[in-house]
């Protein structure tokens, strides 16, 4: 089997992903018309309008797209070999000596252009939109000067105090409640002539939902001439800082690029905390173009013959059909993983696994 390109690997790739692109812009079109539309509901709260609104939908447009093609890629695949095989063109590039697996070559090749393409905007461009779209939103409906920098976590003001907190997360308190717990922390406080007056390190700072503690505290007070430094175990903070606003602040797994899942993944393991909801995320960007390119090719083989008579309604369920049962199938195996603690990466694996070898057993039982 020949790799170079030839015309009729072009036609293929071309119909195919022009059915891709269109069915992605559907998909994209909808996402992008039911997230706004459920923000219609927070407006009015704090000082969040309408234009805050549009402009979080459009930062989280790369971070959807790249959500969304996956279920494209299938859906898209099957309606453009469908039209192929609808029309006998795939009949007639079969009479021509042409394998199916050279056909299928033609689809994979094609999709893994727009592949690459997602892989490098989930690093790049879908995390920082992300991010600027929860700071954007949740400043606005808190009414809270917040910022998040991408090597110094999250800053915060309250009058003439600045809260810097190089990560946190939420957990289960002692009580069986939620608590935030905010890791590294710096205090920042201003005198009344704007100069730099106190600076308190603390390694956790917690609300329990009562109010903020402090634990393992250093704090170095700034006079004209002279400093101080003083060390406490524990001390509770008084500030009315929203502990909801800081979360939603804080950055999400899904939302962080692999190397800074990595290092939040080798962070949280020095340090005894759990990892698996960063380790899962992790490993799920290393799949993702197995993923998609599995799932499509697993569903080649329905184009050859049970596509050929049906219209584009059946190429729509089906398409439907995959995408959801693997992703069914994915979650499955992740849930497993988590609950049973064993390699991520096998649960990552499994499913493409289970998907190729359904089809390869559905491939070489058709005939077209």
């Amino acid at each position: 089997m020949m790799l170079r390109p030839r015309l009729h690997d072009l036609y293929i790739g071309r119909t195919v992903l022009l059915t891709v692109l269109a069915t992605w812009a559907v998909l994209l079109g909808l996402d992008v018309v039911l997230a706004l539309s459920g923000e219609f509901e927070e407006l009015g709260k704090g000082s969040y309008s309408i234009g805050h609104a549009i402009a979080w939908v459009a930062y989280t447009v790369p971070r959807r797209a790249y959500t969304l093609f996956p279920m494209a890629a299938v859906i898209g695949s099957l309606m453009g070999l469908g039209q192929l095989a609808a029309t006998s063109e795939l009949t007639a590039l079969r009479a021509l000596g042409l394998s199916r697996r050279r056909l299928a070559l033609s689809v994979a090749i094609a999709l893994s252009l727009l592949t690459a393409l997602m892989v490098v905007s989930g690093e790049t461009v879908g995390p920082w939109g992300q991010a600027r779209a929860d700071l954007l939103r949740n400043s606005a409906r808190a009414n809270t000067d917040l910022a998040m920098a991408r090597y110094s976590g999250l800053w915060a003001r309250e009058g003439d105090t600045f809260l810097n907190a190089q990560s946190g997360e939420e957990r289960l308190s002692a009580t069986g409640g939620s608590e935030l717990v905010l890791n590294q922390v710096r205090l920042y406080r201003l005198g009344s002539d704007g100069q730099l007056a106190e600076v308190t390190y603390a390694e956790t700072a917690r609300h329990d939902g009562q109010g903020w503690s402090l634990h393992q505290v250093r704090r170095d007070l700034l006079g004209e001439r002279s400093a101080s430094r003083e060390v406490i175990d524990q001390q509770a903070w008084d500030s009315q800082l929203d502990p909801t606003a800081l979360a939603a602040g804080l950055a999400r797994p899904r939302n962080l690029s692999a190397a800074e899942l990595r290092s939040s993944i080798e962070y949280r393991k020095r340090n005894g905390l759990d990892a698996r909801d960063y380790e899962d995320n992790y490993w799920s960007r290393w799949f993702y173009p197995i993923n998609v390119l599995a799932l499509c090719l697993a569903a080649v083989p329905f184009a050859f013959g049970s596509l050929r008579s049906g219209g584009m309604g059946k190429r729509l369920f089906l398409g439907i059909l995959f995408a959801l049962g693997f992703w069914l199938l994915q979650m499955f195996f992740g849930r497993m993983a988590g609950a049973l603690r064993f390699d991520y990466r096998i649960a990552y694996a499994l499913p493409p696994i289970v998907m190729l070898a359904i089809s390869g057993f559905i491939f070489r039982r058709k005939v077209g």
